[in-house]
């Protein structure tokens, strides 16, 4: 699937963002839906029409800039296959017929900005996270530490609302 970003002359530079673009890690600013053509295709056969947003029952598909993007603030995908069964112009395949892997090519991570960094017991995260990707380990202190299972994580994006601190955040490889 392809997952776009937005353009960065028109950003801020962070600190954060250094060092994830050094660590080879992008911020990911617009995710399509699972089973998305690849970007350039999904953005030709998009027809605009918000019909995939309107058939998604958790809402997180919504009309940004005139195309369909995902947006992990109120909720996670739960990969019903609703928005492939909208698309009239086939920008979204159905499980079905997307290419085999994951439907989606970006993941999680979790910032230095945790809850559980600062000596706070959150477990909203793993809370969230029915794939079991997120697991607390113990750490010097006896406070517990989110850690992510990168083999087990979706990407449906569950955790990234919940967190308190916004210390959750979408990223793919470079």
């Amino acid at each position: 699937m392809a997952v776009t970003n937005t353009a960065v002359s028109d950003q801020k530079v962070t600190r954060r963002g250094l060092f994830r673009r050094l660590a080879g890690a992008r911020t990911v600013e617009a995710v399509r839906p699972p089973g998305a053509l690849p970007e350039r295709r999904f953005l030709d056969a998009c027809s605009g029409c918000g019909d995939c947003a309107d058939a998604c029952p958790t809402g997180v598909i919504v009309m940004a800039s005139g195309v369909p993007e995902v947006n992990f603030s109120k909720a996670g995908c739960e990969f019903c296959g609703a928005c492939a069964d909208a698309c009239r112009p086939g920008a979204i395949r159905p499980a079905t017929e997307a290419a085999p892997g994951p439907a989606w090519t970006h993941g999680i991570e979790i910032g230095a900005g945790c809850l559980s960094a600062a000596g706070v017991v959150c477990r909203v995260c793993g809370e969230q996270c029915e794939a079991g990707a997120i697991r607390f380990g113990l750490s010097v202190g006896g406070r517990s530490s989110p850690e992510l299972v990168t083999d087990l994580c979706t990407g449906c994006g569950a955790c990234v609302g919940p967190c308190p601190a916004g210390a959750v955040a979408v990223t793919f490889a470079a």
